[in-house]
């Protein structure tokens, strides 16, 4: 077998594989998945739709695709999201389209959802792309508040809300496949990338 055919086939026959990174917010994915992205080959990042309004530091169009609650539902209407879902108050989606462009150009594709928006892409699946899940959190809900807090971004109230919204998302652990525990930004960006290299490597996917 040629070299080309043996990358070929361990990539899946250029299928692509999906790794869909999920988790509290506050639970630091943003920080990991950049790490990884920086470290690994043919990764590409997918760009979340979502209606809530762009933090301080965020770039339109690189951390989130910023839309008006009227375009998300014309998405919506249009059959556009591979998966979407409605968190703290906030729409959030990933569009077929995105995703397709990265497997057109032979990349595997991250994805930083909400953990409704991961169970949703579970029920759906994505054509005959291999799926990934990932839940990445810190150790305890008290860390997860620290990190909340340091954002400066939120009121106690809302923090009080997203630490109790985290509290019922453990719940859905057992949907995935792995799990990332954030405590040390560079041991979970070395376990998220081990099951970037593992997956490539497996022969065949379910």
């Amino acid at each position: 077998m040629s070299s080309d055919r043996f990358d070929e086939a361990r990539r899946g026959a250029g299928s692509g594989i999906a790794f869909v990174v999920t988790g509290p917010s506050g639970a630091g994915k943003t920080s990991v998945i950049n790490r990884v992205m920086g470290e690994l080959q043919a990764l590409a990042f997918s760009v979340s739709h979502t209606t809530r309004k762009r933090r301080e530091g965020e770039i339109a169009g690189t951390d989130y695709v910023f839309v008006s609650e009227d375009e998300f539902e014309r998405l919506v209407q249009a059959g556009e999201f591979a998966e979407h879902t409605r968190y703290s108050g906030f729409r959030y989606g990933t569009t077929r389209t995105q995703l397709e462009e990265c497997f057109v150009r032979g990349d595997d594709v991250i994805l930083n959802v909400e953990v409704e928006g991961a169970k949703s892409l579970r029920e759906r699946g994505f054509g005959n792309h291999p799926i990934v899940y990932v839940f990445l959190a810190p150790s305890t809900l008290d860390l997860l508040a620290e990190r909340l807090r340091d954002r400066g971004t939120e009121t106690e109230a809302k923090i009080s809300e997203r630490v109790a919204v985290a509290a019922r998302e453990m719940d859905a652990l057992d949907s995935f496949d792995y799990l990332v525990v954030n405590d040390d930004l560079d041991q979970a960006v070395s376990e998220l990338r081990a099951i970037v290299v593992a997956e490539r490597s497996r022969i065949g996917h379910p």
